[in-house]
């Protein structure tokens, strides 16, 4: 049986989506503080982790943080009473695959988790390699010449994105909602910025412009 990590300190609510997760054929590993999460997270495989920010000894974006800076790609949805666009940038850009923001139904709880599990199955792609930059989306990691390049995971974000959709142009709106959803509210130039630290990082030719359309990835070669 497949299990998730549930990760809420309100014991009540964690009753009820333990309950509500179960009834849906998962198991359920709960645990109600950060340095339990993060423990369990090291020897444990889960389909997916349910996260909540506001945790007792610890934050939650520190154990998406731990969780991302070891690779480890589990999908993680983000359980939140903080309803500031900051606030779910700063989720998204540690490394959630999506968050929802207490009250919130069971059914949009199940399907928002639904959804990051069949984006997480359906991520599985052959490596993708330009010049000597190679990518493995499953694993999350970028080499350069051999060597791991450490990218934050909106630049990573948009690296696959332009990469997976190899031979197309996308708009700027397109790469910012795959950053942050249909949320409006962030800068226009956030993009741009995100794809001039990737040519600093992997060659300057990795992500084309393409002016007044978008941009696309690199040539082959």
């Amino acid at each position: 049986m497949d299990e998730i990590l549930l990760v809420e300190d309100d014991h009540m609510l964690g009753r009820a989506l333990t309950a509500a997760l179960a009834q849906e054929g998962w198991r359920v590993v709960h645990c109600e503080d950060a340095p339990a999460a993060r423990a369990v997270l090291i020897d444990h495989a889960f389909v997916a982790v349910l996260l909540d920010l506001g945790l007792p000894q610890g934050s939650g974006l520190d154990v998406l943080a731990a969780m991302r800076a070891r690779y480890d790609p589990t999908p993680v949805l983000v359980i939140t009473a903080r309803d500031q666009l900051s606030d779910r940038v700063r989720g998204l850009d540690a490394g959630a695959d999506d968050y929802i923001v207490k009250p919130f139904q069971r059914d949009e709880m199940l399907a928002r988790l639904r959804a990051v599990l069949r984006r997480s199955r359906g991520a599985v792609t052959p490596m993708l390699h330009w010049r000597d930059v190679e990518i493995d989306p499953a694993a999350r990691v970028v080499t350069r010449g051999g060597e791991r390049v450490a990218l934050s995971a909106n630049e990573l974000r948009i690296l696959l994105t332009l990469f997976e959709a190899r031979g197309r142009v996308l708009g700027r709106e397109q790469l910012q909602a795959r950053l942050y959803g249909s949320d409006g509210g962030v800068g226009s130039n956030t993009v741009a910025v995100y794809v001039h630290q990737l040519r600093r990082k992997l060659g300057d030719g990795v992500v084309v412009t393409e002016h007044g359309h978008g941009y696309r990835a690199g040539d082959e070669s």
